[in-house]
């Protein structure tokens, strides 16, 4: 037994030094090769295009064509490897690639970021583009132009990034390439002779447009010789390694053991881990400047999107590219669905929300639901995405409350009131509302939205627009068939259905976006649910004056159906300021206390009768109406 013990303690002694050495020779092998690349041969760019456009297709086709993976059906969307991505069929995360081609007898390193198309994650977009000196507009042959790629040609023009219009789908029947390049040339001052055409499915001009990125996009802009420094451009969660780091190196080099520093946090720092994402790891002893590397200093050096990784000897005044910040168009409550998962539940939150930057999170309770979180989103399908990347990945159920946007108000005398720090203050949650008589004005937020819809339904979608409290700007046309309508609308009737009932109103032939146009003074007040004359916090709600009515019928009526009958009759009432706006009665349980007799006279059944009506009253006066946990969930979740 001993004999057999220590072999099996040399075997490991053995594995474990030997497994160094296969590291060693790996990294220096890679190291080799990165001492060799020219800044002159690298070339960073993005594919940016509307949702289901063909990015991802295109991606594919183009780690194909470099060898970085092999042509058939089991190597389909590589890119996106969540799974929420794969069973949604869209792009939720920017994924980056490092790709080798070699062109008239030079090899060239491409650094590829796949972007999203949905507007709910155009953050994606906004941070890959800072590590990018070109990029691929992608545009359906079939679709034509809408509206997230005027958003992205935006985009792209005010980052002064070089742009290659693709036509993408032109093998299907019904592709159209010249109204497509009309199209582009109407709204963009795009020539037609400048846009490639391909088709990213059967690989007809996809090498052609990988040339094109060679010779069109520009090499970076960095400086090899100065000191390191690199801003993040997104970041994750390792088991063994810690927060790990995807960085756009501005200047200098970076070697592993490195000794460097966040900007946001001076304490030194060790390069730990280096290496290429091709798209699999493939580790390095050292990067240079203009290239996307992926940088891991430990389990316990943190790093946060938009912050910068600096030399040692750099300066905290040094100045760099940096992320804008993030502007959060839906606040949702989360709650575990039971408080003994809220450990394991805020464990999930924490990580996935530091692969997803575009989240924050702050920590909220609820006198029903508990101990949760208070989370901002960009959109609806954030949201979604978000709930189902933490049980799919995580395996952490929770509980959705309905989404509501921020306010802001501007409060009275607002130095003399101690938990406000300014005049003006942001509103993320209804129970959070100032005292009414400290409120001077109601700001809502507002957005800019853009729909491209085919002709024939432009009556329809103005009238939309215009029950949505929506207010026209000057609309262009596309072409004979297809108009873009501008208008600015207020974020809460634009978050909950519009986009289903535009794509409804127009059999999906209509595309939509928006962007932030800011706060703006809007006639808001809160209201409240009653029952039986008891206040609940949690039904309380932030609602335009014309649609107060509306919203407390709705309501009410849908809370008479959730709470279960008592013993006593419950009357639900949504007020405003002492205002009743509406009220829904839920009749009492009736036990039938004559049941028992059997016949006499008239007024032993009057006396039971007359002792019960009393016994009803006192239990009126005296009774607290307990609306089940479920009834909270049924009414809440959106």
């Amino acid at each position: 037994m001993v004999r057999i013990l220590n072999n099996i303690k040399a075997l490991i002694l053995t594995n474990s030094r030997s497994y160094p050495r296969i590291i060693t020779r790996r990294l220096n092998s890679s190291d080799a090769t990165a001492k060799q690349i020219d800044v002159n041969k690298i070339r960073n760019f993005s594919i940016v295009a509307h949702v289901d456009h063909g990015k991802s297709t295109l991606a594919d086709r183009l780690l194909e064509i470099t060898g970085t993976i092999k042509p058939g059906v089991e190597n389909a969307q590589v890119l996106d490897q969540l799974q929420v991505e794969r069973e949604r069929g869209i792009t939720v995360k920017a994924v980056t690639a490092s790709l080798n081609y070699t062109y008239n007898n030079e090899t060239y390193l491409l650094n590829l970021i796949d972007t999203p198309g949905h507007v709910d994650f155009s953050n994606e977009v906004v941070r890959s583009i800072t590590a990018c000196q070109g990029v691929i507009m992608l545009v359906d042959a079939n679709e034509g132009i809408q509206a997230q790629t005027v958003a992205v040609y935006s985009l792209a023009k005010k980052n002064n990034l070089l742009i290659i219009p693709t036509l993408n789908k032109v093998d299907l029947p019904r592709a159209n390439p010249a109204k497509v390049k009309a199209q582009l040339q109407s709204l963009f001052n795009i020539k037609p002779e400048s846009v490639m055409t391909i088709s990213a499915k059967r690989g007809w001009g996809v090498k052609e447009l990988l040339e094109a990125v060679i010779t069109r996009i520009p090499p970076p802009s960095v400086d090899t010789k100065g000191d390191f420094r690199a801003h993040v451009i997104d970041t994750w969660h390792d088991k063994y390694r810690g927060v790990l780091c995807l960085v756009y190196i501005h200047s200098g080099t970076v070697q592993v053991g490195q000794a460097v520093k966040w900007k946001s946090d001076m304490k030194p720092l060790t390069v730990k881990f280096l290496a290429m994402l091709r798209p699999s790891e493939e580790p390095v002893e050292e990067a240079v400047a203009g290239q996307v590397v992926m940088v891991g200093c430990g389990p316990k050096a943190g790093g946060r999107v938009g912050d910068q990784l600096l030399a040692k000897e750099v300066g905290n005044d040094d100045e760099g590219t940096s992320v804008p910040p993030v502007k959060h168009m839906v606040y949702a409550g989360i709650f575990p669905a039971d408080q003994s998962q809220h450990p394991q539940l805020n464990d999930a939150i924490k990580k996935l929300a530091l692969n997803d930057s575009a989240v924050t999170v702050t920590p909220d309770s609820s006198p029903a639901l508990g101990q949760g979180w208070r989370i901002g989103f960009l959109g609806l399908l954030h949201l979604e995405v978000f709930t189902q990347r933490l049980l799919q990945e995580y395996k952490a159920e929770a509980i959705l409350t309905a989404p509501s946007v921020p306010y802001k108000v501007k409060v009275k005398g607002a130095k003399a009131i101690k938990q406000y720090k300014g005049d003006e203050v942001i509103v993320t949650n209804p129970l959070l509302l100032p005292d009414v008589k400290n409120i001077e004005e109601y700001y809502e937020p507002f957005v800019i939205g853009t729909i491209i819809t085919p002709v024939e339904y432009i009556g329809a979608v103005t009238t939309l627009c215009h029950d949505r409290r929506g207010t026209p700007l000057p609309s262009n046309a596309v072409d004979d068939n297809m108009t873009m309508l501008q208008y600015i609308l207020p974020l809460s009737e634009v978050v909950i259905d519009f986009h289903d009932t535009l794509k409804s109103i127009t059999s999906g032939f209509a595309s939509f976006d928006y962007q932030d146009y800011g706060f703006h003074p809007s006639a808001l007040v809160r209201m409240d649910i009653l029952i039986n004359g008891m206040l609940v916090d949690e039904l309380s709600t932030i609602v335009h004056t014309s649609r107060l009515e509306w919203n407390a019928r709705r309501l009410t009526e849908k809370l008479k159906e959730q709470i279960p009958r008592q013993m006593v009759q419950v009357a639900i009432q949504a007020v405003v300021g002492g205002k009743v706006l509406a009220r829904e009665t839920l009749k009492a349980y009736r036990k039938d206390v004559t049941a028992k007799l059997y016949g006499g006279d008239v007024t032993r059944r009057k006396k039971l009768l007359k002792q019960q009506a009393e016994g009803k009253k006192k239990m009126r006066s005296i009774a607290n109406i307990r609306i089940p946990r479920d009834t909270f969930i049924d009414v809440l979740k959106r």
